[in-house]
């Protein structure tokens, strides 16, 4: 690989992690050719892109980036292959699931929103972890799960005897 190429694999990966907030790191080593082609066909149809790249190419484009990456350089050894993904459980699950049936490949961390996540006993907490979405809809559901309660009092016999109980009040108000 010629500087050229460095430069732009550089530049490739660069744009990669400045667009993701979460990657995991991953040793595929020692995987055939056939089991690597089934584990990247796995990421692409769940929407993850895993690259395998030199780290020391990694580690350039990361200090391009900014400081923030520094706890992921002692992880970039070895063989090194990288998951993008929009969503940070999704790679850890992918994981899973792949290991099933297979040994490798080894999380040797991840980067989700800051925070690096390092070791393969981690991918039991990476795969539990929500989505922003899933979040949002807890959010909302526990807002309304108050409002939904007095509706239904209100619709049971119960409401009925509160709804006929706030009328005679009110009549003999009158």
């Amino acid at each position: 690989m010629d500087k050229a190429q460095k430069n732009q694999e550089i530049a490739e990966l660069k744009d990669k992690f400045s667009n993701s907030n979460f990657f995991y790191i991953c040793d595929s080593s020692s995987l055939t050719v056939e089991k690597v082609n089934a584990f990247r066909r796995l990421c692409f149809s769940k929407g993850v892109e895993y690259r395998v790249a030199k780290n020391t190419l990694i580690q350039k484009a990361l200090e391009q980036i900014g400081d923030q990456y520094t706890s992921v350089f002692p992880l970039l050894n070895g063989v090194s292959g990288v998951m993008f993904s929009s969503e940070s459980s999704v790679p850890a699950k992918i994981l899973k699931e792949f290991r099933v049936k297979n040994d490798k490949p080894i999380l040797k961390g991840a980067f989700i929103d800051g925070d690096t996540f390092v070791g393969d006993n981690q991918i039991a907490v990476l795969a539990a972890l929500k989505s922003k979405n899933e979040l949002i809809g807890d959010i909302i559901a526990l807002l309304q799960s108050p409002a939904k309660n007095v509706v239904s009092a209100l619709q049971s016999n119960a409401g009925h005897k509160i709804a006929g109980l706030v009328k005679a009040l009110e009549n003999r108000a009158n």
